[in-house]
């Protein structure tokens, strides 16, 4: 084992780049610029994500935040079928897909596609998932993934139709194999029922998700919720660290399984999708130790101590709270919120999200006292409440971020086909520059 405690420190050593180094070379950390926004390195005609404008000096000006699928702002079309008494997961993403938004005849001949495609093949699910068991339900559903190419005869075909093909099916078949990968896990590492149910014909993606975990158990305000989250969580522009890793695997002109899976990975990421998790710590902790929870100075008092690294996990973030592009508000926030205190009612936790909004008006607050300005605008994002929804539906945390996967394949398949059919595709390849100085080769008896 010494030459693993070698190797491990050798290693670290070897690593360490001095950090001026980076400002010396001009190098865009994080492929960002010194302002944060991101270095622009590809087009799409999918997603836009809009935080901010800029003045003739290239200042920026928060704004309210919006979010566009193929030109389409996301609040209307959120509350285009909600109007309808309907859900949209589908229609997203026919439209994510296709570009345009379906008639009536499409979507209906797009749903039950994707109907015919859930059941998954049996040597899928007797060996991929309740035999093959995991304790992560993110590598399991990656690896069923990888296993779904075996049974596709077409997977290496890259035309349009075949492409459209494997986009219908996954994004059918992710609610499946993670609904039947968690009682697996749940059966194996926790002693307890192994329970399969198939899905049911003439019930809504989201309904199936949950008809799967809870039988008949839920009410349609959950169903609801849990499309909207879907919609909401679908797309977010071709520079989010998932949907990059899709277009960058699928430009060295690999298969759809193996870009997917990839996404899978950068996904299953804590700064990633795992982040409406931290905030169920964070306010585990909060509710642990602030004792009125309807005392907004004791509630300020406890931020505080977070930002100064004497409270909670000691990292002096205050989780949900900020975004990489929007400023004054998250539209996904803004959505999610707007059924929360209804659904939260109904589960009987009101007491709670009354803490969650006091949190997400004070944190801002709280935030700028510290820094001493508001130079930086922030708001709370999707990830502050979507754990919080999730909880009241009933969810398990292992599935926060499955769910977060089986809204978005939606976008990363859009993403994956724009990569690969654009026609200025080439493979990306960004630069790194060498700072290790050359050495001349030493002969092993001389080291």
């Amino acid at each position: 084992m010494a030459i693993l405690d070698k190797l491990a420190k050798a290693s670290v050593q070897s690593c360490n780049i001095d950090k001026e180094l980076y400002n010396q070379y001009n190098v865009k950390r994080g492929l960002r610029n010194a302002d944060f926004s991101g270095v622009l390195v590809g087009l799409t005609n999918i997603g836009n994500v809009v935080g901010y404008t800029k003045d003739e000096n290239g200042v920026s000006i928060p704004q309210h935040g919006e979010l566009y699928y193929r030109g389409y702002e996301i609040s209307r079309l959120a509350r285009g079928f909600q109007a309808d008494g309907r859900h949209g997961f589908e229609e997203t993403a026919y439209l994510l897909l296709s570009g345009k938004l379906p008639t009536k005849e499409e979507l209906k001949e797009f749903s039950d596609m994707i109907r015919a495609e859930q059941e998954l093949p049996f040597s899928v699910s007797k060996n991929l998932i309740l035999s093959l068991r995991g304790k992560c339900v993110m590598n399991m559903l990656a690896r069923t993934v990888l296993g779904l190419y075996t049974d596709d005869d077409e997977a290496e075909n890259y035309s349009p139709e075949n492409l459209i093909k494997q986009s219908i099916s996954l994004i059918a078949r992710f609610p499946v194999i993670v609904a039947y990968a968690y009682f697996g896990m749940r059966h194996s590492f926790q002693r307890k029922s192994l329970i399969i149910r198939h899905p049911k014909p003439g019930l809504s993606l989201a309904e199936n998700f949950l008809y799967m975990l809870k039988g008949n158990k839920y009410t349609q305000l959950e169903a609801d919720l849990l499309d909207l989250a879907l919609v909401l969580h679908a797309e977010h522009g071709g520079g989010n660290n998932s949907s990059f890793t899709t277009r960058v695997v699928s430009s060295s002109q690999t298969d759809t399984y193996s870009a997917i899976s990839a996404a899978l990975g950068s996904l299953k990421g804590g700064l990633h999708g795992g982040a409406n998790i931290k905030v169920i710590r964070m306010m585990d902790n909060v509710k642990a130790n602030v004792k009125n929870w309807d005392d907004e100075n004791e509630v300020d008092e406890y931020l505080t101590k977070m930002l100064n690294k004497k409270a909670f996990d000691g990292t002096g973030k205050i989780y949900g709270i900020g975004h990489a592009i929007y400023t004054l508000s998250d539209p996904r926030c803004v959505l999610l919120k707007e059924k929360a205190r209804q659904l939260a009612r109904e589960a009987g936790r009101e007491d709670e999200y009354n803490l969650y909004e006091s949190i997400e008006k004070l944190a801002p607050k709280v935030f700028y006292r510290f820094k001493g300005s508001n130079s930086k605008t922030i708001a709370a994002n999707v990830d502050f409440y979507s754990g919080f929804i999730y909880q009241c539906l009933g969810i398990p945390e292992e599935l926060f971020t499955p769910i977060f996967a089986i809204a978005r394949v939606a976008g990363w398949a859009a993403h994956r086909i724009e990569e690969v059919t654009s026609s200025s595709a080439r493979i990306i390849r960004p630069a790194y520059k060498s700072v290790v100085d050359q050495r001349d080769y030493v002969p092993i008896n001389e080291r």
